[in-house]
């Protein structure tokens, strides 16, 4: 699900392998693994003019961490907050880092990880960055829970490294797009953390039957707030799996759930989706 390079390219791209997984001939060489971001700054002329400014920031401020190819937008003053977002199938994590760089706080370091690089069922086998496998679009379909523990503990060495570096955990935001969502899903569930928050696009909560038997408690973790945003017109993710992931969540105990519907939204994000983002994130962390 890759963004691509948001100040280079405004059209709207969306993930394809639903395309293909309904196929029963596949061509690899014309396979998409795309998806996109209306364009934050073309609808708001604020943002336009700030554009030219928010891109020499983020040249400036921008960097690649090899050890755990993310990309890192550093802090400009005192780093008191930390938000580590994770991209969609077949992005890397260069793509929501324009999209964030775009209403980025100075006191606040983003990391963007790459996942992995690997073969997805769904695709026939085509190899792309990938947090786990796809085995199929149904509620019911098999998930690939090693790949999913994989993903949830490289998002969890790079809370651990914010924690080393002096930003406690409650300090500390998750998310994600698509799958990297279901991955910090399911990270907030089952880990010991309690964090600052929870920022879900266009996601579900991944092995769900496991919880809340494989939930692990924390002080205070029922009261972690968590954005939950979702197109009412997504064919990837079905709108229905996000209303039964925040259904869950406040059966399972959680009490700050804000649940965000898009109209005319597909599965992609949207100006009014990123500013709830913005707003979540300085409300909780305003310095």
């Amino acid at each position: 699900m890759q963004m691509g390079n948001y100040f280079g390219n405004k059209t709207k791209r969306i993930e394809r392998f639903d395309a293909y997984s309904n196929s029963s001939s596949m061509d690899t060489n014309n396979l998409t693994t795309t998806t996109s971001v209306n364009s934050y700054s073309n609808t708001k002329s604020k943002k336009s003019n700030s554009q030219s400014k928010s891109s020499t920031g983020l040249k400036n401020n921008l960097n690649i961490d090899l050890s755990n190819m993310s990309v890192v937008l550093k802090p400009t003053v005192k780093h008191t907050a930390s938000v580590i977002f994770l991209h969609g199938l077949g992005d890397t994590g260069h793509g929501w880092s324009s999209v964030f760089a775009e209403f980025k706080r100075p006191h606040i370091k983003y990391i963007f990880p790459t996942a992995p690089i690997r073969p997805v069922t769904l695709n026939g086998g085509f190899e792309m960055n990938a947090w786990f496998d796809i085995l199929g679009l149904r509620p019911d379909a098999t998930q690939d829970e090693d790949g999913i523990q994989k993903s949830s503990q490289i998002l969890l060495n790079l809370v651990d490294e914010e924690m080393k570096n002096g930003i406690p955990s409650d300090r500390i935001f998750i998310g994600g797009f698509s799958q990297g969502g279901a991955t910090a899903l399911y990270t907030a569930m089952t880990s010991t953390h309690r964090f600052a928050g929870i920022i879900a696009l266009s996601t579900w909560l991944p092995l769900h039957h496991r919880f809340p038997a494989h939930l692990k408690q924390c002080e205070n973790k029922f009261s972690t707030p968590i954005i939950q945003c979702h197109g009412d017109i997504d064919p990837m993710v079905p709108l229905q799996w996000s209303d039964m992931t925040v259904k869950l969540l406040k059966t399972i105990g959680f009490t700050d759930v804000n649940f965000k519907t898009y109209r005319g939204m597909s599965h992609s994000s949207s100006p009014e989706e990123l500013d709830d983002v913005s707003e979540f994130i300085n409300k909780i962390a305003p310095n």
